[in-house]
């Protein structure tokens, strides 16, 4: 009876911090997309929108690094709601946003606000995915490669629908408006942690500030690789992508935002069904290091195979479709066993800690990524883009050499044939 009980109550925090999850990625994937093209439809430059999410990305890095630290000595709980009241902060300090003020003031004044998003968006991030390894028990019938991937790939699914949501808010109502009503939902949100164990967690012993330096070997190796991963994705479609499809190939709002929505949303998908295609026709064993390698070298043609055919003038519109198709889906995977990797490697009592020096490394490179997105495309265009993001592939897959296998006793609930 007391099994059960404390297995409804494991499901029903998986269910409310996934619901909480949920509702953030929505906003953030149309914020995303409305201030991207609403910079651009008034005129600024690709570096210019790129140092718009700058401080995004670098709070974004901080706030890893120390809501790690954070979550383990007030709760996941805690952290999880900041950063759902933080994003709601960011949406009404954007709508104060004046078209009369200087273009130097209203960059300024925009990337503030997107500092606030930033630190808003990792805090929820590391707190789910944290929360995760804590309400999956070690002897689940379903692995924790599934419960993974069931939040990452509907977020990442939600997160495309924010995009085309951004979009069409941004055509329908306006700049000003789309922010309240995102605003207003979030908010409602948040009455959802009433329902959360406020200990969710938080650690007895307190842990000192020093020890966020001191991490595993495999953590670090893990980190380093998924700093290259998430930089080589950000550094051609964060700001290149899109300002070459509306401004190149000359798309409207709904059709670029239409587009990456779909883009994100399958990729979403792949990533969710990833434990149950590489259980049918694999091995069935849960990830191993060889894993990563393995998807992360393959990785490493497409965004080669894509700067080529464009170089050779093939026709674009028909290249960046199939070679973005064939992208998501293999860093789809690199993304899924990525994120049971990380909680694989680590203890209960360091998920908080670990994830959040993980994701830190994660924000670093959607950092450089989305600079030099702008950087590279203002200077070389998107071919440019691509060979630079191949370069970031192969170099994650060269630090993934190093990577050693989960021990059994630590790469938990994975029952291969399980059925569920």
């Amino acid at each position: 009876m007391a099994s059960t009980t404390a297995s409804n109550s494991n499901f029903k925090n998986y269910i409310l911090v996934t619901l909480a999850y949920w509702g953030f990625t929505l906003t953030d994937g149309a914020l995303r997309m409305l201030v991207l093209l609403y910079f651009n439809k008034i005129g600024y430059t690709p570096i210019q929108i790129a140092f718009l999410f700058l401080f995004y990305e670098v709070f974004g890095i901080v706030t890893n690094f120390l809501g790690g630290w954070i979550g383990s000595q007030l709760g996941l709980k805690v952290t999880l709601y900041t950063g759902i009241g933080l994003q709601v902060f960011s949406l009404i300090m954007l709508s104060f946003l004046n078209p009369g003020w200087a273009q130097w003031l209203s960059v300024l004044y925009v990337m503030v606000a997107q500092a606030f998003s930033g630190i808003a968006k990792d805090l929820t991030k590391m707190s789910s995915k944290s929360a995760i390894r804590l309400v999956v028990p070690q002897d689940a019938q379903s692995s924790l490669f599934k419960w993974v991937a069931v939040l990452t790939g509907s977020k990442n699914a939600l997160k495309g629908v924010g995009f085309f949501l951004g979009s069409a808010l941004l055509s329908s109502v306006g700049f000003i408006n789309s922010l309240w009503i995102m605003a207003g939902g979030l908010a409602l949100i948040m009455f959802s942690g009433l329902m959360l164990p406020k200990a969710m967690g938080k650690i007895k012993k307190k842990v000192k500030f020093s020890q966020l330096f001191s991490k595993s070997a495999e953590i670090n190796i893990l980190s380093a690789a998924r700093f290259f991963l998430f930089g080589s994705r950000d550094v051609w479609f964060v700001v290149a992508l899109p300002v070459f499809l509306r401004g190149t190939l000359g798309w409207s709002f709904y059709q670029v935002g239409g587009f990456l929505a779909c883009w994100v949303i399958g990729y979403g998908i792949i990533q969710f069904l990833a434990p149950t295609l590489m259980q049918r026709f694999g091995s069935g064993r849960p990830p191993q290091s060889q894993t990563i390698r393995f998807w992360t070298f393959t990785l490493t043609a497409v965004p080669g195979a894509i700067a080529l055919a464009l170089q050779l003038g093939l026709p674009a519109n028909i290249v960046i479709i199939a070679g973005l198709l064939v992208f998501g889906v293999v860093f789809a995977f690199n993304s899924a066993v990525h994120s049971y990797l990380v909680l694989a490697f680590t203890d209960d009592d360091k998920v908080a800690l670990n994830v959040g020096f993980y994701y830190m490394a994660n924000s670093g490179g959607r950092l450089v990524g989305t600079v030099l997105s702008g950087l590279v495309y203002q200077i070389f265009g998107l071919v440019g883009c691509l060979w630079t993001s191949m370069f970031f592939v192969f170099a994650a897959g060269l630090v993934s050499l190093k990577l050693p296998n989960p021990q059994p006793s630590k790469a938990i609930a994975w029952k291969a044939g399980d059925g569920e």
